[in-house]
């Protein structure tokens, strides 16, 4: 096998090097541990099992694979169950155990799961909205608004956590100019 592809020595390598950031990937698209956990094992299993790829794309080529098996994991309820419930109502009825009030993942991990898709997706892995509308079986538009709405849970819930209020607030600023571009690029 040619050396710029990985091997299974790569790719363990690379979940090694890299668990933190791939298993809260994982725990962010999901919510909860136990998903994030199976998420994440089925990743590297796939990782694996799958055909070899460029070694400097493994590290956004693992990464894309947890995004897939968290999705598939969350199931296709996901897109379908849409809870108009505040961001804080949510996190009242099934908080994640690490969900902590200090946590800087506390506001993300509280949305809604079809939020939450959306806000890590769109925001954090930084994926286009027609990708995410792909991957998650919607349209760009609804994308766009739940991205809107996601943050506006996330300013919710930082109500009163002014550490939290002012990352929030920045983020939303940014994201409106870029909804707005969006917005007139698909009309």
């Amino acid at each position: 096998m040619n050396s710029d592809y990985t091997t299974i020595d790569d790719v363990r390598k690379l979940f090694t090097k890299h668990m933190n950031s791939l298993y809260l990937l994982a725990l962010l698209l999901t919510g909860n541990q136990g998903d994030a956990e199976r998420s994440f094992v089925a990743g590297l299993a796939d990782c694996v099992d799958g055909n070899p790829v460029f070694k400097k794309w493994a590290r956004s080529w693992a990464r894309r694979i947890i995004v897939g098996n968290a999705i598939r994991i969350m199931g296709p309820h996901v897109s379908l169950a849409r809870s108009t419930a505040s961001a804080s109502d949510s996190a009242k009825q099934d908080p994640p155990k690490m969900l902590l009030e200090e946590s800087p993942f506390a506001s993300v991990l509280a949305l809604e799961d079809f939020e939450r898709l959306v806000f890590v997706l769109s925001v954090l892995e930084r994926y286009p909205a027609q990708e995410c509308a792909a991957l998650l079986g919607t349209s760009t538009q609804e994308i766009l608004e739940t991205r809107i709405h996601a943050l506006q849970h996330m300013v919710e819930f930082a109500n009163g956590k002014s550490h939290l209020r002012q990352s929030v607030s920045g983020i939303k600023q940014k994201l409106s100019a870029t909804d707005e571009f969006a917005r007139r690029s698909l009309s």
